[in-house]
């Protein structure tokens, strides 16, 4: 296990500057010094394309068999889960974009900004409070995240609205968006969320060019595309009670 995160490790250096490879040993063994019948690791490749996730397992399988012919054992890699990148449609977000802005920005009290301030300065960035405006659609840059979104995307036109509902410069997965996410800063952002998606859906019903624009454009990006989930096929391992 060892030499297989020491390969990894090796490998950052070596992959494109969008890729992220997360670990963590799960089983290490019971005491130091005996050698364990069983080592586990959990790990994660990403990427923002689905092509450059594949292309980073394919060299970490060979390098889980290279360290279990060092090692002199019997070595897996098994692929449990994945997800593809998002199929942005943007004849769809067009549409979004309009109700965003029909809707209107969120209008934030002066606690409210405080309580951004604050966890903005803890968080060590400029304390500049909630950014209320909406950005403008074309330009925008590309940013990391996961979603199961991704694969639904790739079978059925797929449209998503992103409101932030944590102050700008916090870090992600760290408390202060979650501070800021069970307040009423968070309240609004999902109401905002939810009326720009229901005028969106409304618009669609009420519109057929629009809701063939939509297909459209998704029968072009998806042409000759076949999906191929990264979840195995059959029944997900159940662990065996203990």
């Amino acid at each position: 296990l060892e030499l297989f995160t020491h390969g990894v490790n090796m490998m950052r250096e070596h992959v494109k500057p969008t890729v992220r490879i997360h670990y963590a040993i799960q089983q290490g063994g019971d005491v130091p010094n005996v050698v364990p019948d069983h080592a586990k690791l959990w790990i994660w490749a990403r990427d923002f394309e689905r092509a450059g996730v594949d292309d980073v397992l394919a060299r970490l399988r060979p390098m889980a068999q290279g360290a279990a012919l060092m090692a002199g054992v019997e070595g897996t890699l098994t692929v449990q889960a994945g997800d593809y990148e998002v199929l942005v449609n943007q004849t769809g977000a067009r549409l979004l974009d309009a109700n965003l802005r029909w809707v209107g920005p969120i209008a934030y009290t002066p606690e409210e900004d405080a309580f951004a301030r604050a966890l903005q300065k803890s968080a060590g960035v400029e304390p500049v409070g909630m950014d209320a405006a909406i950005g403008s659609l074309e330009g925008q840059a590309q940013e990391g995240g996961s979603t199961d979104v991704g694969d639904v995307s790739w079978n059925v036109p797929t449209l998503h609205v992103s409101v932030a509902t944590a102050p700008r410069g916090v870090p992600w997965h760290a408390w202060p968006v979650v501070a800021a996410g069970g307040t009423s800063i968070g309240q609004k952002g999902m109401v905002l969320a939810a009326k720009t998606l229901a005028a969106t859906m409304v618009d669609l019903f009420d519109d057929p060019a629009a809701r063939e624009a939509v297909r459209a454009e998704f029968g072009k990006k998806t042409e000759g595309f076949v999906y191929k989930p990264y979840v195995p096929a059959g029944p997900p391992p159940v662990p065996k009670a203990e």
